[in-house]
């Protein structure tokens, strides 16, 4: 039987642990800073985050008053148009937003029923894939990652690794459950291979794949492990 209030404190944290790195980031980003479609600046990314969160958030609504939720467009992260309409966005707006939009999501979940959460069979939208998992994509795993890699493309290497490595103790600290947390070290392998730790990486994977076995996919193909890949350092874990 699954603990379900260990389960929504676990996703609570994790959502509010994302959110307040955000407000780190918004309070150190350059003012003005500009940034493009290949090297997103910090307002746009955040604003992207939370549009992530909102929509789940429109999910959780709609299954509360027994409707089935819009379809959400894939989105494509080097669109120009896309990037501009981000960056629109005043600072200050998207930095309430993302606080915001965090709660109402947080709240959310706490409304959710146990058999929303874990039966995937209720939901034809979600493809098989349960509730709870959907929100630690959206709400941590996500935007986390997002964070991750801002600091990464701007020659924070050492910043991104941090970041990751206390997503991933908060994830174990929070006891969320192991395919959770196998999306946070997911997140810490690609910090450390952006950052040159490529042994570091290799290894992070292989504990993230024994955590959450979806995520070996991504690691084949993820262009963050191209580096690992290339060293061979991955072969044996991606032939099993």
């Amino acid at each position: 039987m699954t603990d379900i209030p260990a389960l929504r404190a676990a996703i609570a944290g994790l959502i509010g642990f994302a959110a307040s790195q955000e407000q780190v980031l918004l309070a150190a980003a350059p003012q003005g800073e500009e940034g493009g479609p290949s090297c997103w600046a910090a307002v746009p990314l955040i604003a992207h985050n939370t549009e992530f969160r909102r929509q789940q958030v429109q999910r959780l609504r709609a299954i509360r008053s027994g409707q089935a939720p819009p379809d959400f467009a894939e989105v494509d992260h080097r669109s120009p148009d896309l990037y501009a309409e981000l960056k629109a966005q005043p600072a200050d707006a998207v930095g309430r937003d993302s606080w915001r939009v965090s709660g109402e999501l947080i709240e959310e979940l706490g409304s959710a029923s146990q058999a929303d959460l874990l039966d995937p069979s209720r939901h034809p939208w979600l493809r098989g894939r349960q509730l709870w998992l959907q929100l630690i994509v959206r709400g941590f795993w996500h935007p986390a990652g997002h964070l991750g890699g801002y600091y990464l493309i701007h020659g924070q290497a050492a910043r991104a690794v941090t970041l990751a490595e206390q997503a991933a103790l908060a994830a174990a600290v929070l006891g969320a459950p192991d395919p959770a947390r196998g999306m946070a070290s997911y997140n810490l392998a690609c910090a450390q291979a952006g950052a040159g730790l490529l042994e570091e990486a290799a290894a992070t994977v292989t504990e993230a794949v024994a955590l959450n076995p979806d995520v070996r996919a991504n690691a084949a193909r993820d262009s963050d492990l191209a580096t690992v890949r290339d060293r061979g350092l991955l072969a044996a874990l991606l032939a099993n």
